[in-house]
């Protein structure tokens, strides 16, 4: 949360930079570690470069929102691919260069990633590079007050207390039902991965271009919960848990993908960072959650116990997704403003206008970005501007 305040308040590129630089000093205390403890002080220090929400804000502010699910598909998919491949990768790795050796891969990696946002990333847009002169103190309190927000943030610490919950019992089937080695289970994980990528691009289009976004989340939200019946009852080979992991999946990657980008837009237009920091938090909380209940549920009243408590808060997640509001398709305009136009009072009276939900005024560039709704009341705002 706090990165993603600082995004909104100092730019995303340099909170993204502190990020990194905690994650590769991170990684390099870990790969000098001689004993448990400073491992310990080296993954604390990976995880104080917490900026997802700095990086999916940077996202998107770079995209119009008619390609923003999209963009935040293609980061997710990136995510489970690379995901997927270090399941075969890592333990070649580890026999050729050792833990000490992946660490230090690690920090190599987030160095490059430095130069990357630097040199390779596009920079950010005026609208937020000259947001950060009236931000109100009190923008994390309108995020958390967010009747939408708060619908989605329940999402996904629901979304990732299953997920982490049902992979403490899916190996062990796998093991058990399937009679497949802990070594070959990348033979299910990675064809399962791929496939559902290929099989969530429809609905996520569908999503997108066609304006289905309420109907695509509610059944990706409703194939989750018929997941953990089938694994509950049926999960009994190689393929039939195969077969129910390629489902989830679809479900699961359209979610991924759905969810930040309806936070980016149902968020107040000056505190993207902040709201995703939120979203961000609470899958962090959801995957702690889900390790620690999954555990104990798994122990003491087996797999088909935590199946059932899977099902359950996504069904109540249905509940809850229900009643949401799709949010109306916002389009971006740049208008011309003199050089000697009092920016603050240009801007209040530009939000007054209807169809404006943001206003950014530059004078020193003579523009002014506005991000506008359809019908929005040109004719006034060029009176505004001309004036």
């Amino acid at each position: 949360i706090p990165y993603g305040m600082a995004a909104d308040r100092f730019g995303r590129k340099r909170v993204i930079v502190i990020g990194l630089l905690l994650f590769a000093l991170g990684s390099f205390i870990a790969a000098a570690a001689d004993d448990i403890w400073l491992t310990i002080v080296g993954r604390f220090i990976q995880g104080a470069g917490a900026i997802s929400a700095a990086v999916m804000a940077l996202a998107a502010d770079l995209t119009r929102e008619e390609h923003r699910t999209k963009t935040m598909a293609v980061i997710g998919a990136s995510i489970g691919l690379v995901f997927a491949v270090s399941l075969v990768l890592a333990p070649a790795m580890y026999r050729w260069i050792g833990m000490a050796g992946i660490f230090a891969f690690i920090g190599v990696l987030a160095t490059i990633a430095i130069w990357i946002v630097l040199q390779v990333v596009p920079p950010e847009p005026p609208v937020h590079a000259h947001a950060g002169a009236d931000l109100s103190e009190a923008t994390l309190g309108a995020v958390l007050r967010n009747v939408e927000l708060i619908r989605l943030n329940a999402g996904m610490f629901i979304l990732h207390l299953a997920q982490m919950a049902m992979f403490i019992v899916v190996p062990r089937a796998l093991v058990g039902e399937g009679g497949l080695d802990l070594e070959r289970h990348w033979l299910v994980y990675l064809p399962v991965v791929l496939v559902s990528f290929a099989l969530m691009v429809p609905p996520l289009l569908a999503a997108e271009k066609r304006r289905r976004m309420r109907p695509v989340f509610l059944s990706s939200v409703a194939l989750l919960a018929i997941v953990q019946f089938w694994l509950a009852g049926w999960a009994t080979s190689v393929w039939s848990i195969g077969l129910a992991l390629l489902v989830y999946f679809v479900g699961f990657n359209l979610l991924e993908a759905l969810l930040p980008s309806l936070v980016s837009r149902h968020a107040p237009p000056r505190a993207k960072g902040t709201a995703l920091g939120v979203y961000n938090t609470m899958q962090a909380l959801g995957l702690f959650t889900g390790g620690v209940l999954g555990g104990w549920l798994a122990q003491h009243f087996g797999a088909a116990a935590l199946y059932y408590m899977n099902a359950a808060l996504i069904l109540a997640w249905l509940l809850l997704a229900w009643p949401m509001k799709a949010p109306p398709p916002v389009s971006t305009r740049t208008v011309p403003v003199g050089a000697a136009v009092d920016a603050a009072r240009l801007r209040a009276a530009l939000l007054g206008v209807p169809g404006v939900r943001e206003a950014i005024v530059v004078p020193e560039e003579g523009v002014a970005h506005l991000q506008v709704y359809p019908g929005w009341d040109e004719g006034t705002v060029m009176k505004l501007v001309e004036g």
